[in-house]
């Protein structure tokens, strides 16, 4: 009889112990990098299955929808994305450039942190020469970008459409200061830079292009644009590996995703 009951107490014992090992919860992980500012799609986001126990409750739980929140700090790809992370209801809006596509970068997607650039029109003459380099958005997190086409239709001059999240008071400033001219995207080479800055603020001696962002050659030397030729390959910088989130969790199978130097298209 007592043989009888130490089975039944190591079978309980037991069954309990491979319960608790199991004890996850579904959370919501960054699909990409994302930065500060970024107003959240249900794109961005991938549910995962992770064990917090008693930290569950400082993460977003993939019941919720957290659709058309911004980040109120960058997200790492993979990272699980905590409660913290959101920022209250601001007033960002969603403010499209047209952007000539010799003057993006390829690979510029959702996500990504940029500086947007007016330079001067080289079909304007000596005159629109005078205009110069100007930044007209600095630290901007990029919501969408279309009218990129592929193959024989695509040319440097086609018109791509970049919008990006700024704050409302600034869009008159930024489209005062785009004034008409051509305008150049730099791309940050980490979506960490703009942390603790508003949308779309201008920034500071370090967004000149020696402070994370990538300029387009030939622009900030204050000449007009100047391409590279057709079929270069735009420089590009090394992936880095995704942080943790703060409690120390990080959602397994998934890695960072390298961002690209800005560069033409050709």
């Amino acid at each position: 009889m007592i043989g009888v009951l130490l089975v039944l107490g190591s079978v309980l014992v037991g069954a309990r112990v491979v319960s608790a090992a199991d004890a996850t919860v579904p959370v919501w992980a960054a699909a990409d990098d994302l930065a500060v500012g970024t107003v959240l799609t249900a794109d961005d986001l991938v549910a995962v299955d992770v064990r917090l126990d008693a930290a569950a409750g400082g993460y977003l739980s993939a019941a919720s929808r957290p659709d058309g929140r911004a980040l109120a700090r960058p997200v790492r790809a993979g990272e699980l994305v905590p409660r913290s992370a959101l920022d209250e209801p601001t007033s960002l809006v969603q403010l499209a450039l047209p952007v000539q596509a010799g003057f993006v970068p390829p690979s510029l997607r959702r996500g990504q942190l940029v500086d947007v650039y007016a330079v001067a029109d080289p079909t304007a003459g000596a005159a629109g020469a005078a205009g110069g380099v100007d930044l007209v958005v600095g630290g901007a997190p990029v919501q969408a970008v279309s009218g990129r086409t592929d193959g024989v239709l695509a040319t440097p001059t086609t018109t791509v459409q970049v919008v990006l999240a700024v704050a409302a008071d600034r869009v008159p400033d930024v489209l005062a200061a785009v004034g008409g001219r051509p305008l150049v995207v730099a791309v940050h080479e980490s979506v960490d830079g703009g942390a603790g800055s508003r949308a779309g603020e201008p920034a500071g001696p370090a967004a000149t292009g020696d402070g994370g962002a990538t300029a387009y050659p030939g622009v900030l030397s204050g000449g007009a644009p100047t391409p590279t030729p057709s079929g270069a390959a735009p420089p590009t910088s090394a992936g880095t590996a995704a942080p943790t989130p703060s409690a120390g969790v990080p959602a397994t199978g998934s890695a960072a995703a390298g961002t690209p130097s800005a560069g033409p298209t050709g």
